[in-house]
């Protein structure tokens, strides 16, 4: 199957299963459709210099770090309860190649975006598909997330595949505004109860509440799940 007919095909799935999602790509549905066509060039012409991804393969690629980043996207939608999500700040920790967060950027385009990556080249990457894509909503932020500025962000993604621990989750946590959340992108949810058993109480006089959300990757057969991450103070 060609990249374009793969790619639209999973997004007007995708449309089809969620309605939120429908409502946020119909309009743009061309435009949203060139400007991932875009990134995906920009991420295969860099891919083997940088490592930005872990396949060499174009299907692959597309399903498995592009559908996949945006399937969740009526998730996201849902986490806020205002109508008007315009100006909701969202950061992408340890963004890499720029997932999740330039996908969520081209279909959410009134949300501001904060990339943070602190390898320079990678860096370097996302600064130039900004600019090719012409992201205004995006800021590019060359650092460690734990030495990043925290309390910032009404949202943080994070999507790694490997277990949170009680650093990096006091980092992802510090750079939530009071009330913010986090969204994990993560793989099955035995795993994930698995670490999170581990992680309820990682720090005295606070708790964290938290939800395991499932979504299906058009063409992809495997486990995919959000964890939403939100402290609270006792």
């Amino acid at each position: 199957m060609k990249s374009k007919t793969l790619l639209s095909q999973g997004i007007k799935a995708l449309c089809k299963n969620d309605i939120d999602i429908e409502a946020l790509i119909s309009p743009r549905y061309e435009e949203i459709i060139k400007l991932l066509e875009l990134y995906i060039n920009e991420i295969e012409l860099f891919n083997h210099a940088y490592g930005l991804v872990g396949t060499a393969d174009h299907e692959e690629l597309v399903i498995k770090h592009i559908l996949d980043s945006i399937t969740p996207l009526g998730i996201i939608q849902r986490l806020f309860p205002q109508k008007n999500k315009s100006g909701y700040h969202i950061t992408d920790a340890g963004s890499g190649a720029g997932l999740p967060g330039i996908p969520l950027a081209i279909t959410l385009p009134d949300c501001n975006f904060t990339l943070i990556e602190r390898m320079g080249r990678r860096a370097g990457f996302l600064m130039n598909t900004k600019a090719v894509l012409s992201l205004s909503n995006i800021t590019i932020e060359e650092n460690d997330i734990s030495k990043s500025k925290p309390g910032r962000f009404d949202l943080v993604t994070f999507r790694a595949f490997k277990p949170l621990e009680p650093k990096l989750l006091k980092t992802l946590i510090n750079l939530c505004k009071t009330g913010g959340l986090i969204a994990a992108f993560k793989g099955k949810k035995e795993k994930i109860e698995e670490e999170m058993a581990f992680l309820s109480e990682y720090e005295q006089g606070t708790h964290i509440n938290w939800e395991i959300i499932p979504y299906n990757v058009p063409f992809l057969d495997e486990n995919r799940h959000i964890l939403t991450i939100k402290q609270e103070f006792v």
